[in-house]
């Protein structure tokens, strides 16, 4: 069935055409329908040039029109009975010759050009730069549709025959196309873990040389694009490929140097540190999120600095401390916001809680239960054991205590507040917070389950205090 966003990328290239101009969907929407994936978005690529996209449609936003690219907001008719359906965005550039490229991500000047066979040839990789004639597809019943598809197909860079074989090439010289633009030397790595591709052995060879040219891109950009790696399902192979094509010394030189850092087999008969974070970057589902990815991915970047051989075996003495020292400074380069920042740090501090758990207080064990998003600690947990020696008697020790707690056993209404201690004629001072953390951990041990026990806890412990 058309999605909404279809629907409006074809009314826009009908309404194009009937004005006497060319409009194709271009791009990722044409490569996912012909992988039988569904697109996110339509995008359409038009010999109309922006300031006449702008008058043929009602609501528009010139937000790139200087590189011939207007976003066009379509609103469907709502059916009888029904509300109107939010409206739908959909991006429309103009075909278009770029120049140069001196900063080295978007050109100095554009020339507009009515050649789509010109249009495709900036473009990225080509299995991108596939143009549709998606009235091809109107009416087509679902089994006809990818023969439809081909059908429609205008391919002047020879994308299909390198979707159809599984190839990640640039389109023209490699150099160049990663000159123009250095992130799409990220996007190679993304676009080949994503779909299982190949990378075409010139354009792979153009990513090695230009390796380090991806120092230039801004840092939130970079981040987006590790953010996707890590939570498309494709994660290990995603930094895998980081690592061959010499990129992730250059973007995370912290997870380069856990190569060769040995563990000690006992408890680690996988391997080295990377092999270990990559078998738990293999167990990141698409979709997950950000935070638990990146936790994944820096749980144990404290471990290369702080290796040593001792008489007994291999140890990382305080990597957890010197770990989230060093992922502050990786995510403070990336430019995270404070609330992600805060989770994936808690990730990397409280991984290696778990294996006290069993012998946790119960009050240690319910604060431990109280952190933000504790199941993406449970997550961790699970995948550093699978990725380890795959014990995981201790993850489902945790696991079922954490599902079977009532969270007013967790967070139970407080016996006693500092308003409750002045009242009982207590003096306001830095003891308070001593004192209501010991009737917090008797309350959560059971030990006390009323205010007038936890008053008379209080007084004990002031007569043991002024005694000492």
């Amino acid at each position: 069935m058309p999605s909404p966003q279809f629907e409006a990328a074809l009314r826009i290239i009908e309404t194009l055409r009937a004005n006497g101009h060319e409009a194709y969907l271009a791009g990722g929407c044409v490569r996912d329908l012909l992988l039988d994936r569904n697109p996110v978005d339509y995008d359409v690529a038009t010999s109309a040039t922006p300031d006449i996209v702008l008058n043929l449609f009602p609501r528009t936003f010139a937000v790139g029109a200087h590189f011939g690219v207007v976003l066009v907001s379509d609103t469907a008719t709502a059916t009888e009975g029904d509300s109107a359906p939010p409206p739908v965005v959909t991006e429309v550039a103009t075909f278009r010759s770029d120049g140069a490229y001196s900063d080295g991500r978007h050109p100095d000047a554009v020339r507009y050009t009515t050649s789509a066979h010109e249009d495709v040839q900036r473009r990225d990789f080509t299995i991108n730069g596939l143009l549709l004639d998606p009235t091809a597809l109107v009416n087509t019943p679902q089994d006809k549709f990818p023969s439809a598809v081909r059908a429609g197909l205008h391919d002047y860079v020879g994308g299909l025959a390198d979707l159809q074989a599984g190839i990640i090439r640039a389109i023209g010289e490699p150099s160049r196309r990663f000159q123009e633009d250095q992130l799409r030397l990220l996007r190679a790595v993304r676009f080949a873990a994503r779909f299982h591709f190949a990378l075409e052995p010139a354009t792979f060879a153009a990513m090695q040389h230009l390796a380090p040219r991806i120092t230039s891109v801004s840092r939130e950009r970079i981040r987006e694009e590790l953010t996707r790696m890590l939570t498309e399902g494709h994660a290990r192979r995603a930094f895998e490929l980081l690592d061959q094509s010499d990129l992730l010394v250059q973007v995370l030189p912290e997870i380069s140097r856990m190569k060769g850092v040995q563990q000690p087999p006992q408890f680690h008969p996988e391997g080295d540190v990377f092999i270990h974070t990559l078998m738990l970057l293999q167990q990141l589902e698409a979709g997950c999120p950000a935070t638990l990815a990146w936790g994944a991915l820096l749980h144990d970047v404290g471990k290369p600095p702080t290796f040593r051989v001792a008489p007994d075996r291999i140890r990382f003495d305080g990597h957890v401390e010197v770990g989230v020292a060093m992922g502050a400074d990786i995510l403070r380069r990336f430019r995270f916001s404070n609330e992600d920042t805060r989770q994936i740090l808690a990730l990397v501090e409280n991984h290696m809680r778990f294996a006290d758990a069993p012998r946790m207080k119960e009050s240690t064990l319910k604060r431990f239960f109280r952190l933000p998003c504790f199941d993406e600690h449970l997550a961790l947990h699970r995948m550093d054991c699978l990725a380890a020696h795959a014990n995981l008697d201790i993850y489902n020790f945790v696991r079922e205590r954490f599902q079977t707690m009532p969270l007013e056993q967790v967070r139970p209404r407080p016996l006693l507040t500092g308003d409750d201690l002045i009242a009982a004629g207590y003096t306001p001072g830095p003891q308070f917070k001593v004192l209501l953390q010991a009737v917090e951990d008797a309350q959560l041990e059971g030990a006390i389950t009323t205010p007038q026990e936890a008053l008379r806890l209080v007084q004990s412990l002031v007569q043991s205090l002024d005694r000492a």
